[in-house]
């Protein structure tokens, strides 16, 4: 277009455009400028929109009017990169802000690392990624802005208090985890020794804490660990520090050891060869352990656990801890009235080989070594028949109420036999603790909020010394209430996940096959299969019962 000169300065710099009204024959458009600012070696240099604008509508006023004074605008120039180091306040990382160049040069990585020095970034820098930017810097338009976390500190990890390694197994974990008999092959009819410990004999082993180590952000300041603290024994009954070693405990008398929440207890053992009509019934105030069988209607009660290396027919067992039958358990049913002649009662777990017509009842887990059946079973953690960790065994014609999964090789059985499997008492007991603690919640908040409203209006008055006591008083029972509504609102978000975690894991898994007749519930949602299906697993989720094959 006539009247335009688009040119460079002596340095090749800054580019100038001039404009002759004189020589237009139509008004001048900002667009045709553009064009030609977007060709040659202006394409990749830096235009300003502003100052182009300004030319072209002063040159553009001059032709109407007939003016024909030559319009002169610096309108770009050629820019080098940019580089920008941003540091948040902690430190731990720098980000690097690279504005790509128009027609200007882009830095060398060993620029980069200088800059980088001056602005405090000493300590965690990646070559990699600086030199991964400039590539990306080359490939992109002019004026691209690229932002990446080029140094990283390293948090310091704080050293781990002292932690407790029992020494020996307890009976449950002995019966779980079957023996070796030549170091390769797993005998399931070996489950190793009971252990009853002697005196003196070391049961738990305290370690040392660890120092941590320290760390640096990015600036190069040493962020230093905090040291893990020694944690006392919590002393269990049965139990004494060594003498020798301050970090040992010793066993203080003969008996069966109990390891559970960082307690080592040693339970005074009544061993005895079997419990019949010639021993009479075993109440004992520690560990029962009897070598042999407990036949009809006898009873053993005890403080601890109780280990039977036998075969338990129609009798009633108690225990404070765990149950371990390492044979069957067997009773019969009173049909009419519903009563169940072998009785299993545990504060802990309960573990039988096998077991038919038996009533369980347990605060964990019950597990059974090959077959459980026609029993009714009550439990605060799950059912698992078979072994650990690949359960096969079978599971038919009993009644459960369970708080976790319920796994087998086989549920149900080909006659049809009914499996009923409830989650719902559990579950109950969740949704009651969580509702009183919302409802508490609640009225606690909006006690809180009035209270906090008085003391703001307190605080912003002068209060006369006379009084000043009072008012101390009153802030410290408002901070106190503050306190106790956020150690509730941590409770409540406690029972929250708790609640969606025991529908999560609530579910009915058969990994060989699953029969029909077998049902589970949840309060008002129930599910029951119609027909036999292979290896399946039954959840729930979004309120609802979902069936899922096992590949």
């Amino acid at each position: 277009m006539n009247g335009i000169t688009i040119s460079f300065d002596k340095s090749r710099t800054y580019i100038n455009l001039m404009l002759n009204p004189s020589e237009f024959t139509s008004e001048v458009d900002i667009r045709e400028i553009k064009q030609l600012l977007d060709t040659g070696e202006t394409k990749r240099l830096y235009v300003s929109e502003k100052a182009l604008k300004t030319a072209c509508d002063t040159a553009n006023h001059y032709f109407k009017t007939g003016d024909g004074t030559i319009v002169q605008e610096r309108i770009g120039e050629r820019k080098n990169a940019e580089i920008e180091f941003r540091v948040p306040e902690d430190g731990m990382k720098a980000n690097l802000i690279l504005t790509t160049p128009y027609g200007g040069r882009l830095p060398s990585l060993s620029t980069v690392k200088s800059l980088a020095v001056k602005n405090r970034v000493v300590r965690g820098l990646s070559t990699k990624t600086i030199t991964a930017m400039l590539s990306a810097a080359k490939q992109s338009q002019p004026g691209t802005v690229l932002e990446e976390t080029v140094a990283k500190g390293l948090p310091p990890r704080n050293g781990k208090n002292s932690k407790f390694i029992p020494l020996v197994p307890n009976a449950l974990e002995r019966v779980l985890k079957p023996q070796s008999n030549d170091g390769e092959r797993v005998d399931m009819r070996n489950l190793g020794e009971v252990i009853c410990v002697k005196v003196s004999t070391p049961v738990l082993r305290r370690t040392e804490p660890t120092k941590g180590r320290s760390g640096f952000d990015v600036r190069g300041n040493k962020l230093p660990a905090v040291s893990g603290e020694w944690v006392d024994f919590k002393m269990g009954s049965g139990t004494v520090v060594s003498d020798s070693d301050a970090n040992l405990l010793m066993s203080s008398i003969s008996g069966m050891p109990k390891y559970r929440d960082q307690i080592m207890n040693i339970d005074d053992t009544f061993i005895c060869n079997g419990v019949n009509v010639g021993t009479g019934h075993v109440n004992y105030e520690g560990a029962v352990l009897v070598n042999g069988d407990v036949t009809e209607k006898m009873q053993i009660k005890a403080a601890g656990d109780v280990t039977i290396n036998g075969f338990v027919e129609s009798a009633h067992i108690e225990a404070g801890g765990d149950i371990i039958i390492t044979e069957g358990a067997m009773g019969k049913v009173n049909d009419t009235q519903g009563e169940y002649q072998c009785k299993l009662v545990a504060a802990g777990s309960i573990h039988i080989q096998h077991g038919q017509g038996i009533d369980v009842q347990c605060c964990g887990n019950i597990t059974v070594g090959r077959q459980l059946a026609y029993s009714r079973l009550r439990c605060g953690g799950g059912v698992i028949v078979g072994q650990i960790d690949k359960p096969m065994g079978n599971l038919f014609a009993c009644e459960i109420i369970s708080q976790s999964r319920v796994e087998a090789g086989t549920l149900g059985a080909v006659s049809g036999s009914t499996l009923k499997v409830d989650f719902s008492p559990g579950f109950n007991q969740l949704l009651e603790r969580k509702d009183s603690l919302d409802e508490l919640l609640r009225l606690i908040r909006e006690n809180n909020l009035k209270h906090k409203e008085k003391i703001t209006l307190i605080q912003s008055k002068k209060i006369p010394k006379e009084l000043q006591r009072k008012a101390a008083e009153a802030i410290e029972l408002f901070n106190n209430e503050s306190a106790l509504l956020e150690w509730l609102e941590n409770k409540a978000n406690e029972v929250k996940t708790a609640k969606e975690t025991y529908q999560s894991d609530i579910k009915l898994i058969a990994n060989k096959r699953l029969y029909p007749g077998v049902s589970a519930k949840l309060n008002n949602r129930n599910w029951r299969s119609e027909r036999e299906y292979d290896r399946a697993q039954i959840h729930y989720d979004a309120h609802q019962w979902h069936y899922e094959p096992i590949i």
